[in-house]
């Protein structure tokens, strides 16, 4: 069933039109720009919404007709996402919001609302070989507070007023597509035990799901409405709290009344660097996609990538050694910031350009030997991002996870939403880091009350104090990657977003040491003329890499938005 999986995404992936021109360089000779379509592109003056479902995306765009700003679109979309997109979409979750104003409306904020270890948790609590779906794979989720924060610092409409598109599409139903009904098939026959998983999300009368069928979750829809009359306390304190602790409780699990009352999201000045002329923003640590992607634009700056053309082995050969150190730098200084002290180098120019010194133009860096300060050992697309923008010009990115798509499969008794193992997170065997990518560096071990590590980094572009990019990916260690690749295509190639967005990716993540890559089989000599420099170069398995729903700003209220098509999305914009 697996492999059934990874066979629909490769092909959908192999069809998509691909091109890739530049001002300064021809860079796929072969391939036309894509004609827009009518669910994954959209244009508008007033507002726009991206994300992987169209249910949601709908959700979204009608909260902005009805007055509502970009936090307002952005809060009842993520509950939409909940119900429509539940491999990833969550209220037991979590994630970062990244918020930019309108013009004069103040600096851009981050909303931190990842997971917390239970305070009962301990830095060696599980083993390699410790299964990710139990109970004690739940972390006390955070995405119900996240979205509570960013309502009550920029909402416009009334909280319950938000739930009521999730409310009504749980009760409806929504309409399965491919991608998503096969990919519950494979986790419904891998969980034959998980009753209650099977119970919510089993078809009616047994059989696979197929594209089409539409999925009806009464439990969830009382629980939504539930916020909505009570409010998100009572998710943390009130009668979903006790149900949350009973259901830990009944799978031997950490949580307690007491870790849910005590979490809380954190409002945080975003990490930031000044790219080419235009200000980029990402979420600060425990994010460490943030961190990953200004230091790895900030070496790029030493470089002439539109010189040497999108294609070109030496832009593809620069661009593997920046994310070879930054991931470096990830695994040595990454952690909590309550926790972990971060060095303020990682963000700053002159640091980047030092690291920019250390590449060799003409050969691969092998991995091994960056790991000074580390003791080698002897040898998930599971979050969903959303990209808003309103007709005042407040933009917002939001990405969050379960961890695993759906999560620990672990389903609240009765209520209808899916809790998180985002404790798997964490780097689980302290010590132990290994060239298979294996990381047991100190900054991100468990312990009570931490926020693990995660590389989710919705990102905003601006220029001149307006938004110009909206983007942001699931993907793991890759999304920083990703979203580098997506930003370098639209800023330094000026290629259209949606040719932006479909254009094949790569990324190197350090350990293990390779260049994963989309479509090697289409670029021969790129492939050969970067195996010759040392690296290896294989394709990216066993999925595409990444999900981008991006919105990019022509001009004054002129916004284009563009759903990927590696996984589904829409686009929506009035």
């Amino acid at each position: 069933m697996k492999a059934c999986l990874r066979t629909l995404l490769v092909l959908s992936f192999l069809l998509l039109p691909v091109a890739c021109r530049s001002r300064r360089a021809r860079t796929e000779p072969d391939a036309a720009p894509p004609a827009p379509d009518t669910s994954h592109h959209a244009e508008g003056h007033n507002g726009v919404v991206v994300s992987v479902s169209g249910p949601a995306s709908e959700a979204g765009l009608g909260i902005l007709k009805r007055g509502g700003n970009a936090v307002d679109a952005a809060v009842a979309t993520a509950f939409a996402l909940a119900v429509s997109f539940p491999a990833a979409g969550n209220l037991g979750g979590g994630g970062f919001m990244l918020i930019h104003p309108a013009p004069g409306g103040g600096a851009p904020i981050a909303v931190d609302y990842r997971e917390t270890a239970p305070a009962a948790a301990t830095p060696t609590m599980f083993g390699k070989d410790d299964s990710q779906y139990t109970h004690r794979a739940v972390a006390t989720p955070g995405t119900v507070r996240g979205m509570a924060l960013a309502h009550r610092r920029f909402g416009s409409l009334p909280w319950a007023e938000l739930l009521r598109p999730a409310i009504a599409l749980a009760r409806r139903g929504f309409l399965f597509d491919g991608n998503l009904a096969e990919n519950l098939n494979v986790n419904l026959t891998a969980a034959p035990e998980a009753a209650e998983f099977q119970r919510v999300f089993g078809k009616p009368g047994g059989g696979p799901w197929r594209a089409g069928d539409r999925l009806v979750q009464p439990d969830l829809a009382v629980t939504l409405e539930l916020l909505a009359d009570k409010g998100p306390d009572t998710f943390y304190a009130g009668p979903l709290a006790g149900e949350i602790v009973a259901e830990m409780v009944r799978g031997k699990g950490l949580i307690t009344a007491a870790d849910l009352a005590g979490y809380r999201a954190i409002e945080r000045k975003p990490v930031t660097t000044r790219y080419h002329g235009y200000d980029v923003y990402a979420p600060p640590p425990p994010s460490s996609g943030g961190i990953c992607l200004v230091e790895e634009l900030n070496m790029l700056e030493a470089f002439d990538l539109t010189g040497w053309g999108r294609w070109a082995p030496r832009t593809f050969h620069v661009l593997a050694e920046t994310m070879r150190r930054a991931n470096y730098d990830r695994a040595r200084y990454i952690g909590d910031p309550a926790f972990v002290q971060i060095p303020g180098k990682l963000t700053d120019r002159a640091y980047a350009h030092e690291l920019a010194r250390t590449i060799d133009l003409q050969r691969a860096t092998p991995s091994t030997t960056l790991s000074r300060d580390i003791k080698l050992s002897q040898e998930g697309e599971n979050t969903t991002h959303l990209s808003i923008i309103d007709s005042k010009g407040m933009a917002v990115g939001n990405t969050f996870t379960l961890e695993r798509r759906w999560g620990s499969r672990v389903v609240v008794k009765n209520r209808g939403f899916l809790l998180n193992n985002d404790m798997f997170a964490f780097n689980l065997v302290p010590g132990v880091t290994d060239t298979k990518g294996n990381i047991g560096t100190p900054p991100n071990t468990i312990a009570p009350g931490k926020r693990m590590v995660t590389s989710q980094s919705p990102t905003i572009v601006a220029q001149d104090g307006r938004v110009k990019l909206v983007t942001g990916s699931p993907g793991s260690r890759a999304i920083p990657n990703t979203i580098l690749c997506v930003l370098l295509n639209v800023l330094d190639f000026h290629m259209p977003l949606q040719t932006a967005v479909e254009s094949p990716r790569l990324s190197h993540q350090w350990l293990p040491d390779q260049i994963t890559f989309e479509t090697p089989e289409r670029y021969p000599e790129l492939t050969r003329a970067l195996t010759a420099m040392g690296h290896s170069v294989i394709r990216t398995t066993p999925v595409p890499q990444g999900d981008t729903h991006s919105i990019w700003v022509a001009g004054p209220n002129n916004y284009v938005g563009v759903a990927d098509r590696r996984v589904n999305g829409m686009a929506v914009a009035y």
